[in-house]
Parts: structure tokens; sequence; C-alpha cells
């Protein structure tokens, strides 16, 4: 009998913070054959070395570049799924997602730049003449957090507020990309509705302080991802979506919120190119903190009796396994496309697309735990 063929997912950027999460998480699966890939032969090499030791099966390795990437780099390895976590996600910069649907596979990545993932569907067209699904945005938001939303959207009869935010614990060590990313948009200007009305916010400003429960308290500053621009779908009853990401150590926090004044003054353009010298700042100073982070989206309105209330749902992630949860929607997605179970096509943001069980029981294993409470609000 002929033995039934895997499915084969290629993880371009496997070796970055994320990539590497999921291939860790995919790797529990014997109907998946993995495929690293990235620019350094080398790192591919022992990545793949490692892998096969503690997964007991080898693995196949690529350089590939994906700026360059090309659909034929895809077809003549047999690809089913793109994984792309390679970032940096910069708008119209869709070569990646093209040469996936010009082969004939579908595509995940992990983009959190809001023109980027917006924009997304401009390839809905191609991918559904190609018959692939096409998926931009399947991280912590606007993946996860849209998947937080639509859980518990049925319990409100008017939903009025959105409010999202994010704190990794200090000891997660992010490449410098991630942090050029991070810094590009420190005072900028981004859109926001608030009160119903769409204003000009600033990056990193909106100074405040919350609770992350475990994970204690920190500051928080205005960050500009896709939710901003996605979440108001949820109806003209919306009146305030907001998204604020915070650093553990308040020094750090401080000290960013400080800098973006002269840059929504006009006085520097970008702190972008500052991100290797205050990664190296960041990394000699990794004890400060703890290797806990957190996440929580609160959403308000009137219930079905018409009683203001508020639902607050908390993620904790302890022994630094707040890595894994960007990883945790495109692996879902991807289980659910090698299962079969997955049938729908097109090309859309992630917003909505997969369910919040579905996400969570990626983090089996991990200690990471979700609660949910609901407050009565005074009239």
């Amino acid at each position: 009998m002929t033995p039934q063929r895997r499915f084969s997912i290629l993880i371009l950027g496997s070796t970055g913070a994320f990539g590497a999460k999921i291939a860790e998480r995919l790797a529990t699966s014997d109907a998946i054959d993995l495929i690293f890939a990235g620019r350094t032969g080398a790192t591919l090499a022992a990545q793949a070395d490692a892998f096969a030791k503690v997964a007991a099966r080898s693995v196949r390795t690529a350089v590939l570049d994906a700026d360059l990437l090309q659909a034929s780099d895809l077809t003549g390895r047999g690809v089913d799924l793109l994984s792309n976590a390679s970032g940096p996600y910069q708008a119209g910069c869709y070569g990646a997602a093209r040469a996936a649907v010009a082969a004939g596979c579908h595509y995940i990545d992990l983009a959190d730049s809001r023109p980027f993932v917006v924009g997304f569907k401009d390839l809905d067209d191609a991918a559904r003449s190609a018959g692939v699904l096409a998926v931009s945005g399947a991280s912590s938001v606007p993946g996860l957090s849209s998947a937080v939303v639509g859980e518990y959207r049925d319990r409100f009869a008017t939903l009025r507020e959105i409010d999202i935010a994010i704190s990794p614990g200090n000891a997660f060590d992010p490449g410098v990309a991630t942090v050029a990313s991070v810094l590009g948009g420190v005072g900028q200007p981004m859109r926001m509705l608030r009160g119903g009305d769409w204003r000009t916010v600033y990056g990193w400003q909106g100074l405040r302080r919350q609770s992350f429960g475990d994970a204690g308290r920190r500051w928080l500053g205005y960050i500009d991802v896709p939710d901003l621009a996605l979440m108001p779908s949820y109806g003209a009853s919306l009146e305030s979506v907001q998204f604020q990401a915070g650093l553990e150590v308040s020094l750090f926090h401080l000290g960013l919120w400080c800098a973006s004044w002269p840059v929504r003054w006009g006085l520097v353009s970008s702190l972008a190119p500052l991100a290797p010298h205050l990664l190296a700042i960041k990394r000699r100073f990794h004890w400060l903190g703890s290797d806990r982070g957190g996440m929580s989206v609160t959403m308000r309105g009137l219930d079905l009796n018409g009683t203001p209330i508020e639902i607050s749902w908390l993620l904790v992630a302890r022994r630094n396994h707040g890595p894994y949860v960007p990883a945790l929607t495109a692996v879902a997605l991807a289980r659910r496309l090698a299962s079969g179970v997955e049938t729908r096509r097109g090309a859309w943001p992630c917003h909505g697309v997969v369910r919040l069980d579905d996400i969570l029981a990626e983090a089996q294993g991990l200690d990471i735990t979700c609660t949910t409470h609901e407050t009565a609000l005074p009239p």
C-alpha cells in the first residue's frame, strides 16, 4: 500500500524568533513535512540537525530570500503551504505571497503592519483563481485579538469599545528587524477611532499603567496595528478601538516615551536606525524584569438586556513562553489546512479567520493561562 503523502510546509525565516516556534509546534504532527528556509545555509543546517535530534526525523532545508522568492522555488520542492515568518512586512511588498499563489500553494504570514495587512485583500482575486488560501496577520494581532473579540461578541447587544494591550517580558530577545519595526513607529502619527471620531494620535504616547495579573503592572503606549482599521467592521455602534504595547522595564519604556516627542515635533525623522544600538543595551540588561508577558482584550458595551458591561480577557505567559503566542494562530491555521478541514479560499487579513479555541489548543504544554472576567458597569 502506497504511504499517504505528507502535507509540505516551507517555513520562511525558520531560524527567527517566531519561525522557530512555528517549526517546534508543527513538529508534533507526523502528517506534516517541514522545510526550513532562510538566507544562511549554515544556520539552517544547524537548526535542521538540532530538530532531527529532538523530533527523531529529518527535515529539508532551502536557502531562499523572501525578497527574491519565485514560484519555481516552491513548485520545485512540492510545497503545499508557505509560512512566512521572515519579516519585516512593508506595505505593498507582497512578493512572497504572490509567489505562493502563483505556485498554487497556500500562504500564511505573521505580519502586524497595518498597511501591509489591510492591503493584503488586493491578492484575493488571484488567490481564488489559484484555489488557495492566503492570510496575512496570523499573529497576536489581528489573528488572536480578533479571535477573542469574536468569541465574546455575541454577549453584547451593543459593542462600544475595544481595548487591546500587549507587554512582553524583558527576557524576550527580539531580532534587530523586530526592534526596528517598533522603533519606526515611535512618535509617528496614526489614525485611531476614539469617542466615535477618527483622531490622530502618536506612537508610544497615550502613556498609562495597566495590570497584567501575574505579570505585574506595565506602562503602555500607542502602537499602530491592523486592528485599528479592521475592528471598526464590528458595526456602527463601535465608538473606540485602542491598541497599546509596553516594555516591562519602566526605564526602557519611559525612555522611548521621551524619545517619541522629538519625532512627533519633526526634529528626528525616525528612531529605526537606532535599533542595533538599543537592542545591544537591552541585551546587556537582560537580567532586569522577568520572563513573564501578558496580553489583554477588554470589551465594553451593553449586554443583551441593555445593561452596561465590561468583559476582560487576559493571557499571561510564564517561563519565557510569551514568544510562542505570536506563532499560535499561524500554527492553528496551518494545521487546519494540513488536515483538510480548512476549505476557504481567497486572500484576506487574519481578522476572525481562526477560532479562539483552535488557537489556544496550540498552547498545550506551555505555561500560558487565560482568564475572563465580566463586570457590570454603572449606567
